[in-house]
Parts: structure tokens; sequence; C-alpha cells
């Protein structure tokens, strides 16, 4: 038999794992969220489980709990858990946190269960199922052994890669996610409002670039990153550099910054791939601090 389980905060993330985990053979027994309605989703997804006002009834039966409220609220939800006995010996307690540590939830030791984060590395925009949106996704955890060994098995039945990441530097792994996903969603609307700039029509922005996004990205997995730099300042092409400069100062300034910025940060780069030698990195650096 697998675990029972109950989700804790049943927003996108909650009912997503509640649909999943079911269908890998875990057993839902309880629901609660902020807004019961999410609570009533999320069980209807699972196929049974009660639903809840109070989280502890919805917990104190639960082999595997997953806590998936925003971060703010996960080490206030999991105090409530131990306080109202909602806890039982010998059960896991899980948060989907990128960010904080499983040590929020150490006060589930007292009842004699066991903690850990286990994060899935995706974004999530609406619940996802019965499409697997964790297959071939890394699924970071830290944690208590006895934790990391459910989550591990979560994981596995997800088709997932499970990768276990050390509490003290997990505050470092989250914003390389952030960068990786979030920032990149950044970079595009701004590359394309430098394309609206240049009259290309706003609705034909993301044809234009996502050929070229899904080739670099390409580059990167079988070059690696270095490898997959191409462009002016891989070329220590100080003179096309300083065109792009000028118009865009011209046309979008509030943009010139963000380009010179992530310009300073390729140069590195550029030197590892060897086409970049210290003269031409001085005088690209001297252009992208605006000298």
């Amino acid at each position: 038999m697998k675990p029972s389980f109950a989700v804790v905060g049943c927003g996108k993330v909650g009912i997503t794992l509640a649909w999943h985990l079911r269908k890998i053979g875990f057993m839902p027994v309880g629901f609660a969220s902020r807004r019961l309605a999410s609570a009533h989703a999320a069980a209807e997804t699972a196929g049974e489980g009660r639903v809840c006002q109070d989280p502890w009834e919805a917990t104190a039966d639960a082999d595997l709990i997953f806590i998936t409220a925003p971060d703010a609220a996960i080490e206030a939800l999991a105090e409530k858990l131990v306080a109202r006995q909602g806890v039982k010996q010998g059960a896991v307690v899980l948060h989907c946190s990128g960010v904080l540590p499983s040590t929020i939830l150490a006060g589930v030791h007292a009842c004699g269960a066991h903690a850990a984060s286990l994060h899935p590395l995706q974004s999530f925009a609406e619940p996802t199922f019965p499409s697997n949106p964790f297959q071939g996704v890394v699924m970071a955890a830290e944690g208590d052994p006895e934790a990391l060994a459910l989550a591990r098995e979560i994981a596995a039945g997800f088709k997932a890669k499970f990768l276990a990441i050390e509490t003290a530097h997990k505050t470092l792994y989250h914003p390389a996610a952030v960068v990786a996903s979030n920032y990149l969603v950044t970079l595009m609307d701004d590359s394309t409002r430098l394309l609206v700039g240049s009259g290309i029509a706003p609705g034909d922005t993301l044809d234009v670039l996502m050929p070229l996004v899904r080739g670099t990205l390409g580059n990167m997995e079988t070059r690696g990153v270095a490898g997959a730099l191409t462009g002016p300042i891989a070329r220590g092409d100080r003179e096309t550099v300083a065109a792009h400069c000028r118009k865009i100062a011209q046309s979008l300034p509030d943009l010139l910054l963000f380009y010179q910025v992530l310009g300073k940060y390729t140069l590195p780069l550029a030197e590892a791939g060897g086409a970049l030698d210290d003269q031409g990195r001085e005088a690209l650096a001297d252009l992208l601090n605006g000298s």
C-alpha cells in the first residue's frame, strides 16, 4: 500500500500534486485551503478525500502531508498542525517552497514526524493534468533522511529527476531558478519591445524570436553555456555594440542600462570562449560602462 496523503493549500501546485499522487497510487484522505472552494476542487480532482475547514482535521490521519500554501504561511501552518494534533507519529511533512528550507517544519519532530522540502523546478501557470508536468523535470529536495526517501519515491513515480541539495545553500538554488525562468520572461519582454521599435508588429515578435531562442537553448545543451555564445560581444565587435547603444538611447532610452548590464555580464563568457582578447574586452567594457 502506498502512503495516504493530505494537502494543505490547494492552489495550482496543490491541485496538480493531488491528481498525480493519486495516479501513482497514493491515497487522498484530506484537503484544506484558505478558500474552501479550492479544497473542494482538489478533492474532486483526486477523486476522494474529505474537505476540512481546519487543516489539522485534514491531516491528522495522513502518512504524507504536503503544505503547498504561500511561503509566508508555511511555518505558521506547520505549527498549527502540531499544536492541534494534526501530525501523527511517523508522518512525513513536505513543503514545496523553492527558497525556504525544511527547517521551518522542525516543529513536527515533536510529533515523531519527519520533514523535508520537495520543489519541482517547473512553473505552474494552472493546475496540470492528465498530462504530466513533472516528467523529466528536476525535483530538488532537502531535509530529514526518512522524508527524503519518500520524496525520492514521489519523484520516481512522477518520472522526474530527483536532486538532493544542501539545506544550508538552498537560498542560492532558488535565485538560480528565478533567473532561468522568471527573468527569461523579462528578457523576452524587453527583446520584443526592441523589435516593436524596429517596426515589427507586436503580434509577430514571438514568431520572430522563438526559433532563435530554441536554437540557443539547443546549443547550450550540446555545447555548454559558454560554447553557445555568439554575437557581437563574442566577436569583440565594438562598432556594432556602439551602434546598438546609440540607437537604443535614441529610441528606447529606458532599455539602455538593461542592454549594457547584460553586455557586461556577457564579457567573461566571451573571454571563456577564446575569441575576445584583452584589448577587445577593455574596449567593450568601456563602452558598456557608458564611457
